[in-house]
């Protein structure tokens, strides 16, 4: 009897041993999985107009794959492209239209979202509620930064007589590109002082209370308060040219209320523009495609709040096939 006990004992152990592995099978860790079968560098320089969205990108790109290295640089669009088409890095960040001479040197361009230029002044201008008021015409602009005809603050408005200080991009620029062909020009024509880089082309109109300038929006706002960063203001343009800043011209306030004016046309095309990344040739690198269509899909969940304008469903799809 003890015997044949001991073998019941012995198959009701092995029965819940085998009862126990199969409930285990059944059940799935609470363990959130990582996909980490990307590896390699992707090198990335250019416009500063691109750079902050793309560093935002990189680091949500790197939770699903860890092992992708980034290598982030801001210096101009004109520097992107030409370290992209000499093959120094990956992506160039393009934030102006490509000319022929870098298309028949393999440049290969997928548009990745849209933002704009935007004139700006000092906030404490002596003129600045009949600026505000009245806004500035197009041809005005032009006569300011391109012909110089217009040299005092008081020809565009208010009573105070004050020089106009111009400043401009020293460096090859895609924002100086996009706002001189707002006037059919090239970023030469623009006068002005030279200063280099997005943030470096703000401080100097802030630093000058007689100053204007121009930035892209990620500059020119807070992105957490969304509204103008203190010192400086965006110069309205006097769209329709009926001297007055009307209330469907009246929309810098925020950028959620600029960014939707952009994309719903009201603020002029150039000034805004599509921004895209830029390669050698058609990218052949997998790290490079995978991160490619990330942007272009789960990655366009930051593009708002960053303070840029989503490309249309059929504009994501079209470049999606470039890299397919």
């Amino acid at each position: 009897m003890k015997k044949i006990f001991h073998h019941k004992k012995q198959y009701l152990s092995l029965g819940l041993v085998s009862i126990l592995l199969m409930v285990s099978s059944f059940i799935k860790p609470n363990v959130t999985k990582t996909s980490d079968d990307l590896e390699g560098a992707i090198t990335i320089s250019g416009a500063f107009a691109l750079y902050p969205i793309t560093v935002k990108w990189a680091e949500e790109f790197k939770k699903l794959h860890p092992k992708v290295v980034f290598n982030i640089s801001a210096g101009g669009a004109g520097k992107g492209i030409t370290d992209a088409l000499s093959g120094l890095v990956d992506i160039g960040l393009a934030s102006r239209d490509i000319d022929p001479a870098e298309v028949k040197k393999g440049a290969y361009t997928v548009y990745v979202t849209k933002d704009a230029v935007v004139p700006t002044f000092n906030s404490n201008n002596p003129n600045a509620a009949a600026l505000l008021a009245k806004g500035v015409k197009k041809d005005q602009f032009l006569n300011i930064f391109v012909s110089g005809n217009i040299k005092s603050w008081k020809q565009l408005a208010g009573k105070t007589d004050a020089p106009i200080h111009i400043y401009t991009r020293s460096d090859a620029s895609g924002a100086s590109e996009t706002w001189a062909k707002y006037f059919g020009k090239k970023q030469e024509d623009l006068l002005g002082v030279g200063v280099y880089g997005d943030p470096g082309l703000a401080l100097a109109v802030k630093k000058d209370i007689i100053g204007i300038g121009y930035n892209n929006l990620a500059y020119l706002y807070d992105l957490k308060t969304r509204k103008q960063v203190a010192g400086i203001r965006a110069l309205p343009i006097d769209v329709n040219g009926n001297g007055k800043i009307d209330a469907e011209e009246n929309f810098y306030g925020t950028i959620d209320e600029l960014t939707q004016a952009i994309g719903e046309g009201k603020y002029p095309s150039p000034p805004s523009r599509n921004l895209g990344f830029l390669f050698k040739g058609k990218p052949k690198k997998k790290e490079l495609i995978e991160f490619v269509k990330y942007v272009l899909t789960s990655g366009q969940q930051f593009v708002d709040e960053n303070g840029y304008i989503p490309l249309s469903k059929a504009k994501l799809q079209e470049e999606l096939k470039k890299v397919n």
